[in-house]
């Protein structure tokens, strides 16, 4: 029903409706509350029948959301149906080779459905968006291919190749054949509709009566077909019989009342969003402001001609349209070629694919027979070998899986414990300053108070600007020790794998910091020089703060421990050192351009073990003082961020990690 109604209907019956833009309104209206998709599609289709020759723009904003509607219920002839319905409105912007574009794109899907109803409109659509553009062989062309699939009982099918066949004969100017496909077009259009014909159909043979510079007859059909225009409420055609007038009005030779219509269709033109007709409106003022010396009047609708030609007429379009065509006649051809040589393959495969399995049962059934009574020993045997090892390894897997989440959060925790030593260094300056300042206000507030009671006024101001001061650096140093506090808390909670825009320079500081002061508390005689050196130009990056500060505090924590190692047997003149930098990589390297690098100068890593340092258990240091999993858990994170984990190293001199990251 639905294609019968879109197809039929709407490209040339239209009802006559009063009060058109109400019933689109109240369709609207309906529209917002339907949740059903099906329904959705069919309320939309009338809400495009009602509003396309209205207004163009919000006829193709409805056609485009009818194609996705199709598109998303997944019924092919719905989809079909919107491609032709959305290739066909898109033609009266003058994108024609977007609409030759969809109307293909239909035309196969109609063709894969075998569905003659559709192929039938492809076909008229494509004569009509071909007639348009002014390619009047293909437009006949396609006119003949419809015929194929029209009919007889179809009246309006028939009504339609009729009057796309008067059109191209009227391009082509043979006038009389157009007029009499055309006349036989209206009186069918009177045989099924009675009064209410669509307004389209006297347009034309008021064309053709122009044409044939019979001006009576030419006046009779543009006028008769006004009210029809406005009754059923098409812009579209109000705008062409305006043109329609003006151009007979030149002819014979009355002005006056060819521009008095021209600026009527001008108006309906850009009412209706309707660019094609606008530029013939224009093309009609530009010529008579010439023959009238209006120079100016003249420039300026050559100026929107020239305007409007360049976005829909240019060679480019041309170009692409003829490259749709030819493509797609190639493609016909291929198909057959494929369809032709699957055939024989298919032919030839089939044998041998028969001879092939012939062979294969039989060597089946004879290996079968022989050793059944042994394959099947052998069977059992294997199943019960199977299933006492699948006992072993399921226990195995058991007991590994509980190790492991045991090592992880002892690792876990070992990283927090080193962070708390930090953090209570770190939170006790500015608790200080607040206690400080505190104590300070109190002795203010009681100076305040007695010169207020003196009536010191200037004072008492003074005294209570400094009261702000002290309240704001309060403010300061409660919210730097929350800072710490949330990022210990931060640090300590599991990981939510959500990114978020992150200062990594900050990062990196404040964990260079806090695993400083965290060795410090452990050690007292602990002691390295730190070095930092930030690019300011990286700016935040997308991580998980909290997974990346992990791995850096891994790395400068095994920094530390790489040179407090090497402070025991170097002598005086070592200075233990950790620098800790970023770096924006300008062109980035395979997307990844900020770099946070982690070097000492401790006694670097041999590289016997090099291969080995990011496998998990694999450590160095002595029994009891590492679980082996902090480069490789770093290692994975730093994979999962789609970065790179790098070390580069000398052994007896220095050790250098590298984190890559994609801005």
């Amino acid at each position: 029903m639905r294609g019968i109604i879109i197809i039929i209907l709407f490209p040339f019956v239209l009802q006559s409706v009063n009060a058109q833009n109400n019933t689109a309104d109240s369709f609207k209206q309906l529209l917002r509350i339907e949740k059903n998709d099906t329904i959705r599609l069919s309320i939309i289709d009338s809400i495009i029948r009602h509003s396309t020759y209205t207004n163009l723009d919000t006829g193709i904003s409805y056609a485009q959301q009818s194609l996705l509607l199709a598109k998303k219920i997944k019924i092919p002839r719905e989809e079909a149906l919107s491609l032709i319905v959305y290739g066909w409105i898109v033609s009266y912007s003058g994108n024609y080779a977007q609409s030759i574009d969809y109307l293909f794109k239909a035309l196969k899907k109609s063709e894969n459905l075998e569905d003659t109803t559709l192929i039938s409109f492809c076909y008229s659509s494509l004569a009509e968006v071909y007639k348009d553009q002014g390619d009047f062989n293909h437009a006949l062309f396609y006119c003949r291919k419809q015929k194929q699939y029209i009919s007889e009982n179809d009246k309006e099918a028939l009504k339609e190749w009729l009057l796309h066949l008067g059109l191209v004969y009227e391009k082509f100017n043979h006038l009389d054949s157009a007029l009499i496909y055309t006349q036989k077009a209206y009186n069918l259009d009177i045989a099924i509709n009675g009064k209410n014909v669509r307004s389209y159909i006297p347009i034309i043979l008021g064309n053709i009566y122009r044409k044939k510079d019979n001006f009576p007859f030419a006046f009779q059909y543009y006028y008769s077909a006004i009210p029809l225009a406005i009754n059923q409420n098409i812009n579209k055609d109000l705008l062409e019989i305006y043109n329609g007038l003006a151009k007979t009005f030149i002819k014979t030779g009355e002005k006056d009342s060819s521009i008095f219509y021209a600026q009527k269709a001008l108006a309906v033109g850009k009412l209706a969003s309707y660019q094609v007709g606008i530029l013939d409106t224009y093309n009609i003022l530009s010529n008579l402001y010439e023959t009238e010396n209006n120079s100016d009047s003249t420039v300026k609708y050559l100026k929107l001609i020239i305007a409007l030609k360049d976005k829909f007429f240019n060679q480019e379009n041309e170009r692409e349209i003829e490259n749709i065509s030819f493509n797609e006649r190639l493609t016909e051809q291929e198909q057959l070629q494929q369809q032709q040589q699957l055939q024989n393959k298919i032919k030839l495969y089939s044998l041998l694919a028969a001879l092939i399995i012939f062979l294969v049962i039989a060597f089946i059934l004879y290996r079968n027979n022989k050793h059944k009574q042994k394959a099947y020993s052998l069977l059992q045997r294997q199943k019960q070998e199977i299933n006492t090892q699948k006992e072993k390894v399921e226990q195995t897997l058991r007991e590994l899986e509980i190790t492991q989440a045991q090592l992880i959060q002892s690792e876990k925790m070992a990283s927090l414990g080193e962070l708390t030593a930090g953090v209570a260094h770190e939170i006790q300056n500015p608790l200080n300053f607040v206690n400080n300042f505190s104590e300070v206000n109190i002795e203010l507030i009681d100076e305040l108070q007695e010169q207020l009671k003196t009536g010191k006024t200037d004072e008492a101001i003074t005294t209570s600007n400094d009261i702000k001061d002290n309240e704001e650096k309060i403010v300061f140093h409660g919210k730097r020790a929350d800072a710490i506090v949330k990022g210990m808390l931060q640090h300590s909670r599991s990981s939510s794998g959500v990114k978020e825009p992150t200062d990594i320079n900050t990062l990196a500081d404040e964990y260079l910091r806090l695993a400083y002061h965290g060795l410090r508390a452990k050690d007292k005689s602990f002691n390295a020089s730190m070095k930092t050196d930030y690019d300011e130009t990286i700016g935040n990056i997308n991580i998980v703060p909290q997974d990346i500060g992990r791995v850096i505090l891994n790395l400068i924590t095994n920094a530390f421990y790489a040179v407090t190692e090497k402070k025991k047997t170097a002598g005086d003149d070592y200075e233990p050192t950790v620098t800790v930098s970023t770096r924006k990589v300008n062109p980035p390297l395979a997307g990844l351009g900020a770099e946070i690098i982690v070097r000492d100068n401790g006694n670097g890593i041999p590289q016997k073990v090099l291969d080995k340092i990011f496998q998990p258990f694999f450590t160095t240091k002595p029994t009891g003082e590492g679980t082996g999993l902090g480069l490789s858990l770093s290692y994975d994170i730093i994979k999962g961020h789609g970065g790179e984990l790098k070390v580069d190293t000398k052994e007896r001199e220095y050790a250098e990690f590298t984190i890559l990251l994609p801005l």
